[in-house]
């Protein structure tokens, strides 16, 4: 049971502690360190050795959330406390009017808990950070720290001026050791944003005897009133020695490897499974902390949202028992209070910590604070360059799931790369969940100032065979890179885990004369009838869009849907929905193509620019068809993070009834879906590679334009264009048939390629592909195993039988299916799995 100190500080029961050795043994009895003062300091602080010429030791907290996995609601509840005796402190008036500060970047967390115990105060953090386009209003140095430029960035500027004479400023950090930081946050606050009462708040009081006086005169100095107030006080005794002696006991103990990081047990030395990404529905317009301000109104609004959010979780992490949510760096506020509420929504142990940029030795001892270390590339392309962030007490913490919470600023390649964090997390427990919560950029600056680092769109002819009006390709041309790999190699690598599929290409299909006949002969037969579905999911389109103009109560003046298509299936579909709205109405729609991957979400970067180029509102996303529904997924989760964006799909054809808006539900021969890249401008698939694609690029692409001779792009556009006006009143009729049906999706296709997998032994959904276009897709490019084939299905299917022959695959006719056919991608694929001239083995 927990108790209450004579001061009414929460006591950490015994259970809570560390280790039931004392944490700072190992370096009190190596260095000649003390730790003194109140009885509770010892459970409060360990102790650990820095990589900093500075100072030889770390007072590591146990209860801030930073170096040590604690309880959620332990670390919130300190913070909290400390806020009410704040408030006790200043009185209910003078606390209304208060502002709080917190520190970058161990004690973000802390001071928004100080915030929430005053209960009505705005609260702002420094940061290290940069934002462009924010003012800065102040800045101050922290003299012993590895990284020491502050800088405060409110999104109000007024915030640490409006009526700052009558509004005490409480300024908070984990410890209060040298107040040389303190001393000098105030100084230059007071410089620009005078006022007559600073308050001062710490987790621990740890001044030396000969800076007891120091904030005393420093308040006489100013003419203003400093107080502070501490959860525990005492000292550290130093020896003379004690830089020497840190600087050599890191050295010996940095060459031996065994005492640094516990490595990762050999049954699993590479990463148990993929991470799957959480989707969060962080409430629009609440902040992600307090770098730019945080209000009461933010408060009440996260409080809100929090059950909810908690609860998706929790579904996700299924019968984990031990679980850690890890927040980054600075963003310690949103996962602290994500693992408070996870607390409440479920029976498992929750503990919560954060990533950090402070260097510190690691020692597997039970003496010592720092048990063991995680070491990953910056994935947030910080400010002061590349280098090493950590993740302490994690490895080794018995934990069976590790929630890692970041920002959408940080959710970078590198964030996914082979040595990033997750890979890092995934080695050390069975389940990693990654939460991203959308980082706040002030609306006065907003998506502009991102958008300014991000090149135009990609044009042809430069890019692509497309006019330069049909599309505007927001990515970035990676035509000069070596990208391609055999389809078996690949398919391995995918398989095994060695390679996600965005990170190659395959080697583009030549078709053969006999299969170009077959698409023209598909081409001529079916141009009608995309036609017709190109005509009604525009049509819809512009019906149901509230601020089109052919929407009732509409004018002309009114704002353009902007056509977003998922390169490259849907950018042929988005040329065609664009031509259709043009030749119909004398509509120019705005049309860009944008690059989605699955498992990793869609290119931010290109989210940025449409936001500062075009309203969110207006976009609509335009897709060619579905299969069972994965890319619909994807880009719902995806956009839970960006506020304004739509997360529906709109597509030529829906046979997996997956999306509201579709030209059709049947599944048929699109003669797109029959090529790669020469019926799609001659753009290869999109890809997404750290050592590509950096944290202010576009995902990439290839440009063949070796291959102009067979191109036949522009064919496919003009003969479906040239149906257009024959269809139009099938398409009308079938508009007004839809608009008052019930569209919603029945995820009918999900639920056969579940069926599937199972029935057929392979036991993952993403080796299923239904449908027309996704079969034609796993011959053109994966390694097939066999095809399914609705029984009795006709010409739609000449091509794929074809394909089939040509690499020796079987095509199985079944009953039953929602689909025309389906593609099985070998289950279990080595290049052993192929005969010899690489066509796929029948007989097992």
């Amino acid at each position: 049971m927990s108790g209450r100190t004579p001061d009414g500080a929460e006591h950490i029961p015994e259970e809570e502690a560390v280790d039931v050795e004392w944490s700072g043994n190992w370096v009190a009895e190596r260095l000649g360190v003390e730790l003194v003062g109140d009885g509770e300091l010892r459970e409060l602080l360990g102790l650990a050795l820095r990589r900093n010429p500075k100072r030889a030791h770390l007072l590591v907290s146990n209860i801030l959330g930073k170096h040590v996995p604690q309880r959620p609601s332990v670390v919130h509840g300190a913070g909290h406390e400390l806020g009410e005796r704040v408030r006790d402190l200043l009185g209910e008036a003078a606390a209304r009017r208060a502002v709080v500060l917190g520190y970058a970047e161990t004690a973000t967390g802390l001071g928004h808990a100080v915030a929430d115990g005053l209960g009505v105060a705005p609260y702002l953090h420094s940061t290290r950070r940069p934002v462009a386009g924010v003012a800065q209003a102040g800045g101050f140095e922290e003299s012993h720290s590895h990284a020491t430029s502050h800088l405060l960035l409110p999104e109000n500027p007024d915030l640490l001026r409006t009526g700052a004479d009558d509004a005490p400023l409480v300024l908070v950090d984990d410890e209060f050791s040298t107040g040389n930081t303190v001393l000098n946050t105030i100084r230059a606050l007071h410089a620009r944003y005078p006022r007559d009462r600073y308050v001062v708040v710490a987790l621990v009081d740890m001044r030396s005897e000969a800076d007891q006086g120091r904030l005393a005169e420093f308040a006489a100095e100013i003419g203003a009133r400093v107080d502070l107030v501490a959860r525990a006080r005492g000292t550290v005794l130093l020896p003379d020695d004690v830089l020497e002696k840190g600087r050599a006991l890191v050295a010996a103990h940095e060459s031996d490897d065994t005492l640094d990081v516990p490595p990762a047990p050999e049954a699993h030395p590479a990463p148990r499974t993929p991470p799957v990404r959480v989707g969060l529905d962080w409430p629009a317009g609440v902040p992600d902390g307090g770098r730019h301000g945080f209000t009461p109104a933010h408060r009440a609004a996260l409080e809100a949202a929090l059950p909810a959010m908690a609860g998706r979780i929790a579904d996700a992490l299924g019968d984990a028992r031990r679980v850690l949510v890890l927040g980054f760096e600075e963003l310690m506020y949103a996962p602290l209070r994500l693992g408070t509420a996870l607390e409440d929504a479920t029976t498992a142990e929750v503990r919560y910590s954060t990533t950090t940029r402070s260097p510190v030795l690691a020692v597997d001892d039970p003496g010592y604070a720092i048990r063991s270390r995680l070491v990953f590339p910056a994935h947030d392309d910080p400010a002061d360059g590349p280098g090493d962030r950590y993740a302490y007490n994690v490895a080794g913490g018995g934990f069976d799931a590790v929630v890692a919470v970041v920002d959408s600023t940080a959710d970078t390649p590198a964030l996914h790369a082979p040595d990033g964090l997750l890979a890092t997390l995934a080695a050390h427990t069975d389940q990693v969940l990654l939460a991203v919560v959308p980082s706040y950029v002030p609306p006065q600056t907003s998506h502009r100032q991102e958008a300014a680092m991000l090149p135009e769109p990609l044009r042809g002819p430069a890019f692509s065979s497309y006019a330069a009006e049909d599309v505007g390709w927001l990515l970035q041309d990676l035509s000069d890179t070596p990208l391609e790999a055999p389809t078996e190699e690949r398919e391995e690598a995918i398989q095994s885990g060695g390679a996600h599929y965005a990170e190659s290409l395959p080697v583009e299909y030549q078709p053969t004369e006999q299969y170009q006949e077959l698409f023209k002969a598909a081409l001529d037969t079916s141009a009608a009838r995309i036609a017709r579905a190109v005509g009604t999911v525009t049509e819809t389109i512009l019906a149901e869009l509230p601020h089109s103009p052919l929407h009732p109560g509409g004018d002309t003046s009114a704002r353009r849907p902007v056509l977003v298509s998922l390169a490259r299936a849907g950018t042929p579909v988005g040329v065609l929905m664009r031509r259709w709205a043009l030749h119909r109405h004398g509509l120019d729609l705005p049309h860009y193509a944008v690059s989605i991957v699955r498992g990793r979400g869609i290119d931010a970067n290109a989210l940025r620019w449409l936001a500062a180029h075009h309203d969110p509102a207006d976009v609509v996303f335009v897709d060619g068809w579905t299969g069972k529904g994965a890319i619909t997924r994807e880009l719902a989760a995806a956009l839970e993070e960006f506020g304004g964006f739509n997360p529906e799909i709109a597509v030529l054809a829906d046979p997996g009834g997956c999306v509201r808006t579709y030209g059709t539900r049947e599944d048929f021969l699109i003669p797109s879906a029959c090529l790669n890249s020469t019926v799609s401008g001659l753009i290869s698939r999109t890809v997404l590679r750290s050592d590509l694609v950096g944290p202010h690029d576009f995902h990439g692409a290839k440009f063949y334009r070796e291959l102009a001779e067979s191109d036949v792009s522009g064919l496919f556009l003009d003969t479906v264009a040239a149906r257009f006006d024959e269809v139009t009143d099938a398409v009308d009729a079938e508009v007004k048939e839809l608009l008052a049906a019930d569209r919603t999706p029945t995820w009918e296709g999900w639920a056969a390629v579940e069926r599937i997998s199972e029935e057929y032994g392979i036991h993952d959904v993403n080796l299923v592909k239904p449908g027309v276009g996704e079969t034609t897709r796993v011959l053109l490019r994966r390694v097939p195993w066999k095809i399914l084939a609705n029984r009795g299905a006709g010409a739609d299917l000449d091509h794929v039988r074809l394909l089939a022959e040509q690499r020796g695959v079987p095509v199985e006719e079944v009953d039953g299916l929602p689909y025309t056919c389906v593609g099985l991608i070998h289950p279990k694929y080595t290049r052993g799995a192929t005969g010899a001239d690489g066509t796929a083995v029948t007989a097992k």
